[in-house]
């Protein structure tokens, strides 16, 4: 008898230990407290905001109170958190003795707010997958990449490193080598590239299930791309042909002067889309992008950069000195082309930039998906990466955009795309955690997305402090 006393004096402090651990609340390894949290669906800020973070996700966001067992608080007291931005165009290219510069500008994203980017192709490939996986190793400090690998387009094209497609045989080839890759999505390029193969790669990687967007030769129209299944056209030069009245001649025109010693290009015939631009015949074009589910990338940003190149000097930007001398080589191209523009020329490019500004609020009401991306990179002249993006978005509110909407372009939309809203794009518990904490609201001013006080990648945290060293480390 006196042996049950024993046992349940000595099994009573146990079962008490075992209750208490089982209620024990969880210690993260981050919070940020008190923080107004913007929704960037909805437009709206939730004010005195708790969001707990561990393992690179969000498990909590409450209102606050007493703030949680953390490894690490922030106090985000008059703040703004805001979902970390996606640059939704950016080039890492120029082969292998580019792939150090190139990596690089890894931490120039970050220092500007961006945690995700998507390379629309190039030829460093390898390069990009190695600093993925040293990226999410915590080993490389740099946003999420998505890639397109190599760039699909015609033989004998501009871009080293293309996928060459004349036959349904090639097609299918190229196709098979970026599932291998694992890619993210299919970049078609319209430098040499026919129609027939053109839209004939469309179709065969919609088959597959793969996400397809692309530079459209003028030989086809974003109509036949869009009803085929593209999922987004880059840059505003395909939507524009596709507003104009005269679209079926003008397309017809660039077909036949393909057997003639001058073939006509893009920008041969932009001048006669913009005289025959026709405001019902654009309303058409963007309810049919509306209906298909085909995206625009809009990139004003390096639009109004070229159409002002000939006359800007830009040897004394601040950030150039980040941008290593081999790349800044890469720009030397453009700007002897920007240099030897006529007067004609340069007054055009001014006038182009404008209407392509005026199609933005419009793509927007008619309900196109509207995805912000700068087109940094080498080859593309003083598009510096990250500042550019925070240009764009500051571009699309001046173009007519409300600024909760210019962030949906380079968040939620973003995340959509790429079929990663169900971990990306918004401030939600399980959510992977890459957030911007802002000193101002950006509902308010689109340009306090400049004023950043920290940024928080897969969990990690950057101060604005250790954001300024990153880039100084970098620099040349």
């Amino acid at each position: 008898m006196k042996l049950l006393p024993r046992l349940l004096t000595a099994t009573l402090p146990l079962l008490a230990a075992g209750c208490a651990g089982r209620h024990t609340s969880p210690t993260f390894d981050l919070v940020l407290t008190h923080a107004n949290v913007v929704d960037v669906e909805t437009g709206r800020v939730r004010p005195n905001q708790t969001v707990a973070i561990s393992e690179g996700q969000i498990r909590q966001v409450t209102a606050s109170g007493p703030a949680p067992a953390a490894r690490r608080t922030l106090d985000a007291t008059g703040k703004y958190l805001i979902p970390g931005l996606w640059d939704m165009h950016v080039h890492f290219r120029g082969g292998d003795s580019l792939a150090a510069a190139n990596r690089n500008l890894l931490p120039l994203y970050l220092a500007h707010g961006i945690t995700t980017v998507r390379d629309a192709g190039g030829d460093l490939t390898p390069s990009i997958f190695a600093w993925r996986q040293q990226i999410r190793a915590g080993q490389l400090a740099g946003p999420t990449i998505y890639t397109s690998g190599p760039k699909i387009d015609g033989p004998k094209a501009f871009w080293a490193g293309s996928l060459e497609v004349e036959t349904q045989a090639q097609i299918d080839k190229a196709l098979d080598s970026l599932q291998r890759l694992k890619t993210d999505y299919v970049k078609i390029y319209e430098s040499t590239i026919s129609r027939e193969a053109f839209l004939s790669t469309i179709t065969a990687a919609e088959k597959r299930g793969m996400t397809t967007t692309g530079h459209m030769p003028y030989t086809a129209t974003l109509r036949e791309a869009s009803e085929r299944g593209l999922d987004a056209t880059e840059h505003l030069y395909y939507v524009f042909k596709a507003c104009s009245s005269k679209e079926d001649s003008i397309t017809q025109a660039v077909q036949r002067s393909l057997s003639t010693p001058k073939p006509l290009g893009l920008f041969a015939v932009l001048p006669a889309i913009y005289r025959t631009y026709d405001p019902a015949t654009a309303a058409r074009m963007y309810r049919t992008l509306a209906k298909n589910h085909t995206a625009v990338v809009p990139t004003l940003y390096i639009q109004k950069l070229l159409a002002e190149l000939p006359e800007t000097d830009h040897s004394r930007d601040s950030l150039l000195a980040y941008i290593g001398p081999k790349i800044q080589a890469t720009y030397a191209r453009r700007l002897a082309g920007a240099r030897a523009q006529s007067a004609a020329t340069r007054a055009f490019n001014k006038q182009l930039s404008a209407k392509f500004m005026s199609l933005v609020p419009a793509l927007q009401q008619a309900g196109v998906t509207l995805l912000a991306g700068s087109d940094s990179g080498a080859s593309n002249s003083y598009v510096y990466p990250g500042a550019s993006l925070l240009g764009e978005l500051e571009l699309l509110v001046q173009a007519g955009l409300t600024p909760a909407q210019a962030l949906q372009a380079a968040t939620i939309n973003g995340a959509r795309f790429l079929k990663a809203d169900h971990r990306a794009g918004t401030i939600r518990a399980g959510k992977d955690a890459d957030l911007v904490l802002l000193d101002q609201n950006p509902l308010a001013d689109i340009r306090n997305l400049r004023q950043i006080n920290a940024v928080v990648t897969r969990g990690r945290v950057y101060t604005a402090p250790e954001l300024r060293q990153m880039m100084r480390a970098v620099k040349h």
